[in-house]
């Protein structure tokens, strides 16, 4: 079958696997317990596949010419699948095969797609070897450059060796080639002297537009000759007989959220889901095949950049040192990003240019492509460095240990704590749209639509705390982000062309010329999305704001119900009088009064801060405590009610008089959380 070969700098907008793609393997995977009653089917086509020459069920290609299997030479087959030590090319989805057939070797790599009904489609690339075996392959053969961007420089180990006995039969329609049909006995070696595991199993590879018209064909085979559909391929099978697992993914712990949940279980619920999203999308972006991989990768870095940020008095202090590593991998990711969204744009705007103009357009994108080759391997190189590696290890580290029992502003409930975060950012983002509207420069533009997607970010983050509510809200904030992102990708690919022109490579007038009218086009594109922008930043404002708000008042007004609360004389943590939040910034929306307080528990700065109590009428009153009414007390939810209460941990000393610190309790007035956090 024809394998097509691409260059590490190629980027195809499709996955990897389908059944168009050139490079892709379309085989039924069949188990028998006996080979020969194939054999004597094989013998008897095309009357053992349509028996009688009953043409029901034949294809219309099958009815004009008929289905023949010639048998060739027998061959054998020695197969050796190689991983790193880390198991890097198994845990990206992919296996690794060197072959020898007699003199001559080969390697392949394939992706572990699953089966349907027996029937595999996945990608297979491959690549002749010399004596030098595989350490001699280069980074331009269609398996060398993918095996090095999967796991750079790293040495190779055997992990499965198979030996297989193949009796190949060319399937032919007419004089056509159109498939090959293999018997295969094969052999899976174990160590420490144990039996080899051993299989019989027919295999039926075929081109890709022949598998509807085959289709009844290999069903009558599996009915006539009690074949079973593989479950496993050889290299699982190899692995099961060994003993061998190929590592999964890090268990990092929770990543569901309730309208109970704190502020420490919120922030790494959120970190935890994009920390595995980055993971599970870094094969893909290594390979580089589909551009849609990078740009989820790069979308999970920034979200989880707002997180850290958002949440930051909630989290340990290490976090503010994972943040800018991941602004470092951000930045890397984001290099080959703007080079795929201008080569995307280039490929539509193909189409619609002079023929005579689309020659300096090619030029225009070999340039581009050759850009975007230097930004892989910078990115390569990135997630091949040990400061990556620290990165990923760290992050691992930090979300596995969860929040600190010790924090205050991660022991918050969420639903007291976050109103205060969401208006922040929405009085920022409020106030950089009126500054841009106001000077329609792009600059403002752009940080509007910052300021624009840290609001959505946090809204998405504890959508589940409000039970889905705001995501009414958050689709208005999705279609203004869209337009201003419109206009800074056609800024920077603007700026890109002319820094082309002025500093880069040297080109032909005609290119240069073409390049100054898809700066104007970038110019006129932007021009014309700033002027739907005006219309659009009334969203940040609408009804649905308001709307959003309200649920918000309603939430933190159930909180505050569950609580027991002191004489208006002491001041709380957490707890800010309305005459203090009017000096500070105004009057809120979402700020709940009760008992003539405001009820607003804030985030600490920092893990073992304490407030010092207002002395009341009696100095020498003990320190208040927060306790759910026992009549308005909500159901014990998983082991930890959503309560909390100022007073002193049970197993520690009493602090000294006068202060004191916020920690959750149950209602029997134990501590909620065990040791293990």
């Amino acid at each position: 079958m024809h394998k097509e070969e691409l260059t590490p700098g190629t980027c195809k907008d499709r996955s990897v696997g389908t059944p168009e793609t050139p490079d892709t393997e379309v085989e039924w995977q069949l188990d028998a317990l006996d080979l020969r009653p194939v054999e004597r089917w094989l013998a008897a086509l095309p009357e053992s596949a349509f028996p009688a020459g009953d043409p029901a069920g034949q294809s219309p290609e099958l009815r004009q010419a008929p289905l023949t299997a010639t048998p060739r030479h027998a061959e054998r087959l020695m197969d050796s699948y190689l991983d790193t030590a880390d198991w890097r090319i198994a845990r990206s989805g992919y296996v690794l095969r060197v072959r020898h057939r007699g003199s001559r070797a080969e390697a392949t790599i394939k992706d572990t797609a699953g089966s349907d009904d027996g029937l595999r489609r996945r990608l297979e690339v491959t690549e002749p070897l010399t004596d030098e075996g595989i350490e001699a392959l280069d980074g331009h053969g269609p398996v060398g450059w993918r095996l090095r961007a999967l796991v750079g420089r790293r040495p190779l180990e055997t992990v499965v060796e198979v030996r297989t006995r193949r009796r190949p039969y060319d399937l032919r329609v007419g004089e056509d080639r159109v498939g090959e049909l293999a018997l295969d006995e094969t052999m899976i070696v174990v160590e420490d002297d144990h039996q080899p595991v051993r299989l019989q199993r027919v295999e039926i590879e075929v081109d890709p537009a022949w598998v509807a018209p085959l289709m009844p064909v290999v069903d009558a085979l599996r009915r006539q000759c009690g074949l079973r559909p593989a479950t496993m391929t050889k290299f699982e099978a190899g692995l099961l007989a060994s003993g061998q697992r190929i590592p999964t993914a890090p268990e990092l712990g929770p990543t569901a959220v309730d309208r109970h949940a704190t502020v420490g279980d919120v922030a790494f619920a959120v970190l935890r889901r994009h920390f595995s999203s980055m993971l599970a999308h870094e094969a893909g972006t290594r390979l580089g095949e589909d551009a849609e991989e990078l740009h989820d990768m790069r979308v999970a870095t920034r979200r989880m950049r707002a997180a850290l940020s958002l949440f930051s008095d909630a989290l340990p202090a290490r976090a503010r040192h994972v943040r800018a590593e991941l602004g470092w991998l951000a930045e890397a990711l984001g290099a080959v990003r703007d080079l795929d969204v201008q080569l995307e744009q280039l490929h539509d705007w193909r189409d619609t240019v002079a023929a005579d103009d689309q020659g300096a357009l090619d030029e225009l994108a070999r340039v581009l492509v050759m850009e975007r080759a230097d930004a892989r391997r910078r990115l390569l190189v990135c997630l091949d460095s040990v400061r990556y590696e620290r990165l990923v290890g760290g992050l691992t580290t930090m979300l596995r240990q969860g929040p600190s029992r010790r924090s205050v502003a991660a022991r918050t409930p969420a639903a007291g704590a976050v109103p205060d975060l969401v208006l922040e950012l929405h009085r920022k983002a409020v106030k950089a749209a009126r500054r841009a509207r106001r000077s329609g420069d792009p600059s403002d533009y752009h940080r509007t639509r910052i300021r624009g997607k840290r609001l959505r970010y946090a809204l998405e983050f504890v959508s589940d705390v409000y039970d889905g509510q705001p995501a009414k809200y958050v689709r208005r904030v999705v279609k203004l982000q869209d337009v201003l992102g419109a206009m800074q990708d056609a800024r920077v690919a603007e700026g890109r062309l002319h820094d082309l022109a002025r500093e880069g490579p040297r080109l032909a007038p005609a290119t240069v010329f073409v390049m100054g009218g898809m700066a104007e086009r970038y110019r006129h594109q932007s021009e014309r999305m700033a002027r739907k922008v005006p219309r659009l930043l009334h969203n940040l404002q609408g009804s649905e704001w308001k709307r959003l708000t309200a649920v918000m008042d309603r939430r933190r007004l159930e909180l505050g119900a569950l609580y027991r609360w002191p004489s208006p004389g002491v001041s709380v943590p957490g707890v800010r009088t309305t005459s203090t939040i009017a000096a500070t910034r105004g009057s809120s929306p979402v700020g709940t009064v009760l008992g003539g307080a405001t009820v607003s528990p804030g985030l600490g700065a920092d893990d073992d801060r304490s407030a010092t109590a207002v002395p009341g009428a009696s100095g020498d009153a003990d320190p208040p405590v927060f306790e759910p009414l026992p009549d308005e007390a909500e159901p014990h939810e998983q082991g930890r009610p959503p309560v909390w209460t100022a007073g002193h941990a049970p197993e520690e000393e009493p602090p000294p008089s006068g202060r004191y610190e916020t920690m959750p309790v149950s209602r029997n007035g134990e501590a909620p959380y065990d040791e293990s956090g």
